[in-house]
Order: C-alpha cells, then sequence, then structure tokens
C-alpha cells in the first residue's frame, strides 16, 4: 500500500467541476470532454476551453489572472509547509511507499532543478519538496519515489486537449525529449526513487528510452516503473491528423467501457501495471496497483463535498478486493495550495485506513491472492479472501448479511468457499478465538466483530 500525492500550482485555485468521474468522460466519447475534466491538476489546460466550467469560474473568481501567476501563492505557502507531519500521517495508515509528482502537465518542478526551461525558465520551487519529504519519508521507515510526465508538459506544447486523440498529439517533439531525458536522470541521480512512475507516455523512441531505463536500474537495483512509458512513435505522431485523433478517441471510448476505467495500455517494458480510478476483476499475471484519489480528483477540489468522498466503508471495502486480487492500494492525497495542509475529509481517511491497518489489516502486508479471492456468505455478506504464510484471512463485510445464531452482538458468517478439518483454527485479527462448526454449507463462524470489514485468520481449512 502507498501514497500518491498531487500538489502543483492547480491546488491554489483547487477548483474541478464534480458532475462526472473521468472514466465516464472518456467513455462518451466526446470531442471536448476533457473540458470538464473533474482532475483539478488539469485545470490549466480546462481554462483554455472559453465555455467550460472551469473557464467561467476562472473568469469569475480571477478575471483574467493567468495560471503561472498561481506558482507565486503556492511558493509563499511552502514557508509553512512541514514534511515530517506529512510523512508521519502517511505512516500511521501502514503505507511501506510514497510517490511524489515532481513534475505534473504544467511542467512546474517540484525541486531546484538546473535543467533550463527554455520556454518558461524558473518555473520550478526554489525550495526542494522532492528532497525535503524523501528524507522525511525514509526516516519514517517508508521507499520513496516519483512521478515525472514525461508524456505531456504544457510549457512546451499548450494546445486545448479536449480527448485522448488531442492528447497524443500534444505530446512534444523537438527538444523537449532530451530536456525531458536529463530532468528524469536528474530525478534519478539526485533523489534515488525506489519507484519511478511515469504519465502518459515517452516523448522518444524506444532505442532512445532504454539507456536511461539501464541507467535507473543500475542506480537503483531494485527500483520500480510503472506502466505508462510507451515510447514515441510515428503513430504518435499521425495523431496531428485528425480522422487519426478522432479514430483514437473513438477506440480509446471503447476500451474505457470495456475496462470500466482507465487501464493504460502495455509498454514494451514495465514492473507494475497502474488501472486508474478502477479495480482489476480478478487476479492478474502481473504487480499491479490501482491509483485513485479520495474523490473525484487526485489535486485538492475546493468543490468537492461529502458525496464526492470515499466512505470509510468504500475504502476499506476497496482496500480488501485490491489486496484479494494481489494488487497494491496506491491512494492519492491532495494538499491545499494555498496553505501546504492535507484536508480534514482527506485526514480523516487516512485515519480510517490507519485504524483498520492497525487492528485488522496487519495480514494485508506481504500477502498473496488465495485461490478464491471474492466470495459471498450464506448469511449474505460480502467476503475478500488472502494468504499470507500457511493462513488464510477473510474480510468479512459486516455491513450486510443478517445474523442466525448468536447472541445481539454476535455475528454469523458461513463461508461457502472454506472447508475446515479437526485441527482448523480460527482467530480474530487480534488473536482471540472464534467459534467455528463444520456447517453443511460450509465453515461457520460465530464472533463478535469489533468494526466493518472485521478480518478472520483461519489454519488448517481448505478450499471446498
Amino acid at each position: 500500500m502507498g501514497i500518491f500525492i498531487h500538489w502543483t500550482p492547480a491546488a491554489v485555485p483547487g477548483w474541478a467541476p464534480v458532475d462526472s468521474e473521468i472514466g465516464d468522460l472518456l467513455a462518451a466519447g466526446r470531442e471536448d470532454a476533457l473540458a470538464e475534466n473533474p482532475y483539478t491538476e488539469w485545470y490549466e489546460n480546462s481554462i483554455r476551453f472559453p465555455q467550460s466550467s472551469a473557464s467561467r469560474h476562472h473568469r469569475e473568481t480571477y478575471g483574467d489572472k493567468p495560471y503561472s501567476d498561481f506558482a507565486e501563492e503556492f511558493s509563499e505557502a511552502l514557508a509553512s509547509w512541514n514534511p515530517d507531519d506529512w510523512a508521519r500521517s502517511f505512516a500511521a495508515t501502514g503505507a511501506r511507499y510514497v510517490v511524489l509528482v515532481a513534475k505534473h502537465h504544467d511542467g512546474w518542478c517540484l525541486w531546484p532543478t538546473e535543467v533550463v526551461n527554455p520556454n518558461r525558465p524558473n518555473w520550478f520551487s526554489r525550495r526542494d519538496i522532492v528532497g525535503e519529504l524523501r528524507e522525511a519519508v525514509l526516516a519514517a521507515g517508508m521507499r520513496f519515489g516519483v512521478y515525472y510526465s514525461g508524456g505531456l508538459d504544457w510549457t512546451f506544447d499548450d494546445r486545448p486537449i479536449g480527448n485522448l486523440g488531442d492528447m497524443l498529439a500534444a505530446i512534444p517533439r523537438g527538444d523537449y525529449p532530451a530536456y525531458a531525458d536529463a530532468q528524469v536522470r536528474e530525478l534519478i541521480d539526485r533523489y534515488s526513487p525506489s519507484v519511478l512512475w511515469n504519465d502518459i507516455a515517452w516523448p522518444s523512441t524506444g532505442a532512445e528510452l532504454w539507456p536511461t531505463m539501464q541507467h535507473y536500474y543500475r542506480r537503483v537495483p531494485d527500483g520500480v516503473v510503472n506502466d505508462r512509458w510507451m515510447p514515441w512513435s510515428p503513430a504518435m505522431a499521425a495523431a496531428g491528423l485528425k480522422p487519426v485523433r478522432r479514430a483514437a478517441n473513438s477506440l480509446n471510448a471503447r476500451v474505457t467501457r470495456s475496462s470500466r476505467g482507465l487501464v493504460p495500455p502495455k509498454p514494451p517494458h514495465f514492473d507494475v501495471r497502474t488501472p486508474e480510478y478502477v479495480v482489476f476483476d480478478d487476479v492478474q499475471r502481473h504487480p499491479w496497483e490501482c491509483v485513485r484519489g479520495m474523490d473525484q480528483s487526485f489535486g485538492y477540489n475546493r468543490n468537492s463535498g461529502p458525496d464526492h468522498f470515499l466512505s470509510d466503508g468504500e475504502l476499506l471495502e476497496m482496500t480488501g478486493d485490491i489486496v484479494a486480487k494481489g494488487g497494491n492500494l496506491l491512494l492519492n492525497v491532495g494538499p491545499k495550495g494555498e496553505d501546504a495542509t492535507i484536508p480534514d475529509r482527506q485526514l480523516s481517511l487516512l485515519g480510517t485506513l490507519g485504524n483498520w491497518t492497525g487492528s485488522q489489516g496487519a495480514s494485508i502486508f506481504a500477502s498473496r491472492p488465495w485461490i478464491r479471492p471474492v466470495g459471498e456468505s450464506v448469511e449474505g455478506h460480502g467476503l475478500r479472501y488472502w494468504a499470507r504464510d500457511r493462513s488464510l484471512f477473510v474480510a468479512v463485510d459486516q455491513r450486510g448479511g443478517s445474523s442466525s445464531r448468536g447472541g445481539a452482538a454476535d455475528s454469523t458468517v458461513t463461508l461457502r468457499e472454506v472447508a475446515p478439518s479437526p485441527t482448523t483454527v480460527v482467530r480474530t485479527a487480534s488473536g482471540e478465538p472464534v467459534t467455528h462448526t463444520d456447517a453443511p454449507e460450509g465453515l461457520q463462524c460465530v464472533w463478535t466483530p469489533s468494526v466493518p470489514w472485521s478480518v478472520l485468520e483461519i489454519t488448517d481449512a481448505r478450499c471446498r
């Protein structure tokens, strides 16, 4: 489990529409779908569409203020930033790693880069946000990774992007590939990130990319790269033609509908898959992590209300579902731009996750999928299974189902998928013994659950 951080100058306005989720927008296939992007970190692109919700909001709130002015306010707010406080909050969730967005599509760098941007000089933070957070994260016992937007940089190509076809056409060429390569190598050499997370695509060919990959693995032998390093090819250049853009957008809409969300195409080389705002239906052959925000955006969105966030139960259900299918959750935090704080609702959800991993979910770490990752009890409880060492674990959704035995506080759960043996032992996550019987329908357990999605540990049992 890890923590993602999207924190850019766009967090100062911190605004995006909340009418649609990103997968639904792209699945619709509209040519201007991204004008209504729910991701606040895309604010600079959204306001390039004069009739978009973000553009109207910007005119009403900021007049003709250019996006670049938000960088100064962002930098001023760094005076109150405490990376150690952030790291402690992240570590308390049980997270094992943190991935920080070092440069998003707006091109703003969160470290004092020595690579000169020829189009917008000094477009970077004087304070070394990447370096300071890295030190805090490592001191808190976690690993540190960086995200880099290799596929888009609006200081090199600022055309409005309404759909996937436009996005492919907006991958900068010219002197940008060398610029991106130099910056990624700088991040590798300066910070030795355990995770190197690219986005969209890579602006140069595979022949030019592979030496950089080799350099990374030499510097960080146990490092991992994600699946968004698709090298540039002439096919991407063809996206400059309108019919090709339309065809790419139509294909992407069909794929998004089929996948029920954003699942990147597999590049020639990757270590981990990264579906976005969607969980795979089953166990995968490759390592994977679900990446998503706590609401409909990665960056901070002041427009989000309580109903736009995950509930505590939804967060725990999603976490158990991902673990059962062999994945990681890379849960995003979107700090505010005006004061460098993490919003209260996000902190609350981090606390929910930490309480659960502390009392129930320690077994998720170093776990593996079981034979049947998902099930439902005879009584109607949702179930998620995983294994570690010689134990089987099951997370039981206490929000549903009915109890057929026990007192008012007791819960009865009959596991259709599990067959006990004479030596079967069942315990709660805290190690307390659980009464169980070999019922005709499966292993029947009676205990007093302490939280929603309570976890039981079962030894010496088999799959029915």
